[in-house]
């Protein structure tokens, strides 16, 4: 047997280096172009509503943000428009809806990665996926006509329980009609649960398994396996869901309209009425004129800037977390 020492012959390039370098250059601007679109789009959508309210914009000035009286139609002097009482009902309602979505929705997300049969997962993921699909308005008119009657007495009970506390006593305190910021907060926890479910559970099933796999060949119990590989891994991922959900819930319209109220008010009491910035555009646009629908506008840029605010936030959060967490793993 005779044995050479010469190289092995050179694999053939699969393509040309000329036409790789084309087709990567203009894969490369295709991209940029779509990114940047989205950019302009976005910087289009501020640029215009901002020029559209800024007839309110100039008439109210900071007023505008710090102002709690609504009062388009004033019987006498000029018109007050005050978007701090629906910044506070948006932000209320929403913070309702996420207190009791996250926590089912991560639930259901770490039941169908982890516990879940084979068969049984298909079925709920298509049932959330389903539940997702439900057109607002359906919620809406459930919330109204099924939920906010049927709640009242369970209002009532856990003011009559809690109404002595001195903390609670001013979040559960008297009880009106079932349309308040509870039941608004209710139907928007029922809407948003779908879509961080379906986020959440497909971030956690990206958790290497021998990442699983390690934790458990160490003694590790499935909740400590959990909380020491899948949470660590999906942080990021869980807080994107749950800013999803948030932006879904801040910007919901028909539904919290037929819900929250109606009411020009800002209280601790969340048995109380009272409204959003996103429901009170749709109520009144239709009737609206010159600086009225200027200031409803307004409305919409003050909810496109809190939900910027929010998404850098939640990013900040997440980068400090995911190093802490980084740290303490290592």
């Amino acid at each position: 047997m005779t044995v050479t020492n010469e190289p092995p012959a050179a694999r053939p390039a699969l393509t040309r280096r000329g036409g790789n370098a084309v087709g990567d250059r203009l894969f490369s601007w295709w991209t940029l172009g779509t990114g940047l679109l989205v950019l302009a789009i976005l910087g289009l959508i501020l640029i215009t509503t901002v020029r559209e309210a800024w007839p309110a914009f100039d008439a109210m000035g900071l007023r505008f943000l710090t102002e709690r009286i609504w009062d388009p139609n004033p019987a006498t002097g000029d018109a007050i428009f005050g978007a701090l009482s629906f910044a506070y009902g948006t932000a209320i309602s929403s913070l309702i809806a996420l207190l009791f979505a996250v926590p089912v929705s991560v639930g259901i997300a770490l039941f169908l990665t982890e516990l879940a049969p084979r068969r049984l997962r298909g079925a709920a993921v298509t049932v959330i996926d389903l539940l997702a699909a439900v057109p607002s308005v359906v919620f809406g008119l459930w919330g109204i006509l099924v939920v906010a009657p049927a709640l009242v007495p369970v209002y009532q009970w856990m003011h009559d329980v809690l109404g002595g506390v001195p903390v609670l006593g001013r979040l559960f305190g008297p009880v009106g009609s079932g349309r308040n910021f509870m039941t608004a907060g209710l139907i928007l926890a029922i809407m948003v649960t779908p879509i961080i479910t379906s986020i959440t559970r497909e971030v956690f099933s990206t958790v290497p398994r021998a990442d699983k796999d390690a934790a458990l060949a160490l003694g590790a119990t499935r909740w400590e396996m959990i909380r020491g590989a899948v949470f660590p891994h999906s942080f990021g991922g869980v807080v994107g869901a749950v800013m999803l959900g948030l932006g879904r819930a801040m910007g919901e319209t028909i539904a919290v309209a037929l819900v929250i109220g109606g009411a020009t008010n800002i209280t601790a009491n969340i048995f109380a009425p009272g409204n959003s910035m996103a429901a009170v555009i749709v109520q009144q646009f239709g009737e609206s004129t010159g600086t009225f629908t200027a200031a409803l506008i307004g409305l919409g840029v003050v909810l496109f800037a809190m939900t910027v605010l929010i998404n850098v936030l939640a990013q900040v959060v997440v980068r400090r977390a995911e190093a802490r967490m980084k740290g303490s793993v290592a």
